[in-house]
């Protein structure tokens, strides 16, 4: 199953990015470049996500409208999507 959520960018002043969910409390990733960065959110993400699911009563929180989001100077928005296999051997 896909899941998407946004994720908020910066750059931090060690040249590094910074990526948090604002749906997905404490959600967060660092890398040393974008693309690090984004792999890293990915895998924040799908660690999150699996964890909620593992829940008795699990409910996952609805994905904001990039237009709803309040970014901030220096700050860029991205969709960030990652696949979650429910069962071994399944593919969508």
């Amino acid at each position: 199953m896909k899941f998407c959520y946004p994720g908020i960018i910066k750059k931090r002043e060690d040249g590094a990015y910074h990526v948090h969910f604002p749906d997905l409390e404490m959600c967060e990733a660092v890398g040393r470049d974008l693309d690090q960065a984004i792999e890293n959110a990915k895998e924040a993400e799908r660690n999150w996500i699996e964890l909620e699911l593992m829940e008795e009563e699990a409910m996952l929180p609805p994905r904001s409208e990039l237009r709803e989001l309040s970014i901030r100077e220096g700050e860029m928005v991205q969709n960030i999507s990652v696949n979650i296999r429910f069962m071994e051997g399944y593919d969508e």
